[in-house]
Formats: C-alpha cells, structure tokens, sequence
C-alpha cells in the first residue's frame, strides 16, 4: 500500500525560527518533493541538486537531478526510499549558494487515495537571494 508522509523542512540550523510542513504521497518523486519544497519557501527553481540521505554533502549515499551514467537518480519514487518515522535527511540545493534543506519525517500513514504536496504548517520567511535587489541598484550606477 502506499504512504502519504508528514515532512517537516528547514534550511539548516533555522528548525525553530523558519520551516515548513509538508504532506506528500509515496508516489510522488524526489523531484516532485524537491519542487514541492521551493515552492514552500517561493524559491526559483532552476538550479542542480541532491538528496544526501546521510546528511552529507557530496557522498555516495545521495540522489543525484543529473546523475552521471546509471547514478541513483531523483527520479524514484519516494515510497521505494523505505523511510522511517523519525529518520532525517537533506536537500541539497544549488551548489553555487549551498542550500541545505534538512528533512525530518514526522509521519508515515498508509493512503487511501493520491493527493498532491501541500504545506499544511509554515513558519518564517526565508530569502533564496537577499543582497539581490541591493546588487542591481549598484550597477545601475
């Protein structure tokens, strides 16, 4: 059968002050959680990254949005991850800036039928570019 997940994110040592709680289904991929969390946090989406599901960046143990040959891949189904209640993981997002998206699931229930992602709880507010605007009025001048 499959799951419908209680995920709870947070961009790394902000779990407190800024987060989001999302719900997804067990079918949906880790390219649809990926999207489903820079939405949460109206991120734009058009960078490369990767689920370390040890919580490290740049090891084996991840899934990769371009992976090189037959590399673990986003492209699967989160069901077929075999999470646990309790288990954290990361979302690393844009190499460039580092984004690290830490993932707490808080629940796994069996669905009954397909939903889409959705943020069920929100905290904060967090800015994918802050100096952005700054930057362009400097070289206007």
């Amino acid at each position: 059968m499959k799951k419908q997940y209680t995920l709870k994110v947070y961009p790394a040592g902000q779990s407190r002050t800024v987060y989001r709680v999302l719900e997804i289904s067990g079918e949906d991929t880790l390219d649809d959680l990926c999207r489903a969390i820079l939405d949460a946090f109206d991120f734009i989406d058009g960078h490369l990254y990767e689920f370390c599901m040890d919580n490290r960046m740049y090891t084996d143990y991840s899934y990769q949005a371009d992976p090189e040959g037959d590399g673990p891949s986003t492209a699967i189904e989160i069901d077929k991850l075999y999470l646990q209640d309790g288990q954290n993981f990361m979302l690393h997002y844009d190499f460039g800036d580092d984004w690290q998206f830490m993932i707490h699931v808080q629940k796994m229930e069996d669905a009954v039928e397909y939903a889409s992602p959705r943020v069920i709880r929100e905290k904060g507010v967090l800015e994918q570019y802050p100096d952005w605007e700054e930057e362009d009025e400097e070289e206007e001048f």
